[in-house]
């Protein structure tokens, strides 16, 4: 029987019996790449993809307990997960080169296999002594149940999991690989996806499931690289932020079917590789004396996930000697800090037409939460006055363009936190909590509008 030729877009999968110079479905050019189906391996793949019929099991009846996990000893990759690794679970990782995804893959490995588990780390990218280099610097001993594998070939990858049998199976990345089936270059969306089913198919075999995490490319616009239908066929979606030359990094998980999406796990990345931030309020917070007040700062709370976030927003404010002043926000978007110096200039009379202003988290954080609006402002009203604001008061409320101050989710139990870690006073909205809850040290005070908080913190005479 004669091969069938067809040609698939590069860019976005769309196939055709004919080349085109540009593609019908994404208006790429020069996209289209030919792919030759052989009879014999489209009957040799059909042969390999049958299965067993597998009868229908009554939901009730299948038993999930906490073996079904690898817990890991690091607790910030436990929390994004839901609390460890699923053991018949495909982990897409993505991220920007440089932030850290090697790193964080090799502690996951060495941490997994001083359990008893066996991991087998292949890498498309880096040779066997790369990868070596880079584990005998952040890890203090290598396991011996941790074997590394250097190959693009997903072939070979096949044949050494049978071999090895690991529990764990870690592909860096799967962009790189390809199966000889197809005549495709490697990190073209056929290779790609035909690549990741076979991974998922050896995830969920019923007599050996296994774990695996897949790291995918990230383009220019901070998305995964390739056609979305990787994502579908996975588990849990992680992206990994931060820049190459901050501290900070941050674990996201944007899909997780054996947790909830928007937890986040925080590391900071040091000589000997990701550390863990266990405690992120004492690293969002600049560490001062006691009764040292520095204008320009102040202090809110975010959630995070399941998790309550002490941080600290600075500003700087200065005088502007061109038609247009500055407006930075490092941790925030542009048009959301322009709408918040506005509100403040019409509902807080205070004039910024001629200042440049800065806005900056400490730690590098992105803030999205509208809890910070009420912070920022205070921060910028602190840095116009040169007045500051003691260490011990938090702002938590959303500003609306009235100047009025609005609730926000969780407020009982951002005060709780807050309350429990000493602060002195908390500033929220009129009739924030449901009810006249008490606590134990902190303060609450209810105000309605932008105005009252800027003459309660700093006086009328301001």
């Amino acid at each position: 029987m004669k091969d069938k030729v067809i040609y698939r877009c590069s860019q976005c999968g769309n196939e055709s019996l004919k080349w085109m110079g540009r593609c019908s479905e994404c208006d790429s050019w020069n996209s289209f790449e030919e792919i030759i189906l052989g009879s014999k391996d489209r009957s040799n793949r059909k042969q390999g993809q049958r299965k067993e019929r597998i009868a229908p099991v009554k939901l009730s009846k299948v038993n999930v307990d906490d073996s079904h996990r690898i817990v890991t000893g690091i607790d910030e990759f436990n929390r994004v997960l839901g609390g460890g690794i699923v053991k018949d679970s495909v982990i897409i990782l993505t991220a920007r080169p440089g932030a850290g995804k090697s790193t964080l893959l090799l502690e996951i490995s060495n941490d997994v296999a001083k359990k008893g588990y066996k991991v087998l780390y292949v890498s498309g990218e880096e040779s066997e002594a790369q990868v070596s280099s880079r584990a005998r610097r952040i890890l203090d001993k290598i396991p011996k149940d941790i074997w590394i594998l250097s190959d693009t070939s997903m072939d070979n990858v096949i044949s050494s999991i049978d071999k090895i049998d690991p529990d764990l199976i870690i592909i860096d990345s799967i962009q790189a690989f390809s199966l000889e089936e197809f005549n495709s270059r490697a990190g073209s969306p056929i290779q790609t996806i035909e690549c990741a089913n076979v991974l998922v198919d050896i995830a969920k075999d019923k007599d050996k499931p296994r774990a695996i995490i897949m790291v995918g490319h990230m383009t220019k616009a901070n998305e995964m690289a390739g056609l979305r239908t990787l994502e579908h066929l996975v588990d849990t979606v992680l992206y990994l932020e931060g820049e190459s030359d901050e501290e900070l990094r941050t674990l996201m998980a944007t899909k997780n079917r054996f947790g909830r999406t928007g937890e986040i796990g925080l590391f900071s990345m040091e000589e000997e590789g990701m550390v863990a931030i266990d405690n992120p309020s004492e690293f969002f917070i600049t560490k001062r004396e006691y009764g040292d007040i520095v204008p320009g700062s102040a202090l809110s709370v975010i959630k995070e996930g399941s998790r309550l976030i002490v941080v600290e927003i600075e500003s700087l404010v200065s005088q502007s000697f061109t038609p247009y002043p500055s407006r930075i926000g490092e941790c925030l978007r542009k048009d959301q800090l322009s709408t918040l110096i506005s509100i403040l200039e019409q509902r807080g009379n205070i004039r910024l037409y001629d200042k440049n202003v800065v806005i900056k988290a400490t730690g590098g954080l992105k803030l999205s939460e509208q809890s910070v609006n009420l912070t920022i402002i205070m921060s910028i009203a602190s840095s116009v006055y040169n007045k500051g604001i003691p260490n011990d008061i938090v702002f938590i409320a959303e500003v609306g363009l009235t100047g009025e101050l609005k609730k926000v989710p969780s407020m009982e139990g951002r005060i709780r936190e807050l309350d429990r870690m000493g602060f002195r006073k908390v500033y929220i909205p009129k009739g924030g909590l449901k009810e006249n809850k008490e606590f134990n040290n902190i303060q609450v005070i209810e105000l309605r509008t932008l105005q009252e908080v800027i003459n309660h913190v700093f006086g009328k005479a301001f």
